[in-house]
């Protein structure tokens, strides 16, 4: 029953850093969510969250599996998140309706989406602890600025990398026709000792890098942010240079380098 609810939350689940802080409130959706991602940092309270000592806004979302709304758990959760931060219940006895609705948004919660838990039954609660600023760049700088700049790749801990690319042609997956070759090449900036990929530890990282960069005329024809393993990226011939800020355009010269499509974790997304 629990694999189910957690499958049922598991695609709610929030844009977040290079790591994603969960509290799994009554340890019921841990396991299967580490099973789909690799990128979860899981620490798991007792069902009365509210009484938990938890350091303000330091998550990214809160799941409470196979429990109601109270107001303890939402005042709990409210506490924890950080703006933005998602929370989601999966009550097996409720139901979608205006009630859920209201419950949560009287707790101070916004973002509201109440429906079937399905494949477990019964009821989804999603909804996000307000955001401090209306502007998205803001926010997106927000969750970004949560990972280092200007690492090297040696020095990165986390499970993925995310790559600025140039695909060919540029149309999804079901939109190309049978044997049609699709190429991909990622941005790099030519120095000296050879062009130096600008890679990401998250995908907020890549937008805060992108919004201004294309604002600002510094960079074109980028139609894709791609994920890869670290594993992946460790086997790249030219250097990576991991969360650059926007500035490193003005360094060199932007370059694109070919790079495989199949080698990335999710190539058609």
């Amino acid at each position: 029953m629990w694999r189910d609810a957690a499958l049922a939350v598991a695609r709610h689940l929030p844009p977040s850093a290079a790591m994603l802080r969960l509290i799994d409130v009554g340890g019921r959706a841990g396991a299967t969510l580490s099973e789909l991602r690799d990128d979860l940092a899981i620490d798991v309270v007792p069902l009365n969250v509210g009484q938990q000592r938890l350091e303000p806004e330091s998550a990214d979302a809160v799941v409470a599996l196979g429990t109601r709304p109270e107001a303890a758990l939402l005042a709990g959760a409210l506490s924890v998140l950080r703006p933005g931060g998602r929370l989601m219940i999966v009550d097996p006895d409720g139901r979608p309706d205006q009630d859920a609705v209201d419950i949560l948004q009287d707790a101070g919660f916004t973002r509201i989406l109440v429906e079937s838990a399905h494949p477990a039954g019964g009821v989804l609660l999603r909804a996000e602890k307000p955001h401090v600023t209306d502007d998205t760049l803001a926010r997106i700088a927000q969750v970004a600025g949560r990972d280092v700049a200007s690492l090297d790749l040696a020095a990165y801990k986390g499970p993925y990398v995310h790559l600025l690319i140039r695909q060919h042609p540029n149309k999804p997956a079901w939109a190309r026709q049978p044997g049609e070759t699709v190429t991909w090449e990622a941005a790099a900036i030519q120095t000296d000792e050879g062009p130096v990929l600008l890679a990401f530890s998250a995908l907020p990282r890549a937008v805060a890098f992108m919004q201004p960069a294309v604002l600002a005329g510094r960079i074109h024809g980028v139609n894709k942010v791609a994920k890869f393993s670290r594993a992946t990226a460790a086997q790249w011939p030219e250097r990576v240079l991991l969360n650059p800020p926007v500035e490193v355009l003005a360094q060199g010269e932007l370059v694109f380098i070919s790079i495989d499509p199949a080698t990335a974790e999710a190539p058609d997304e």
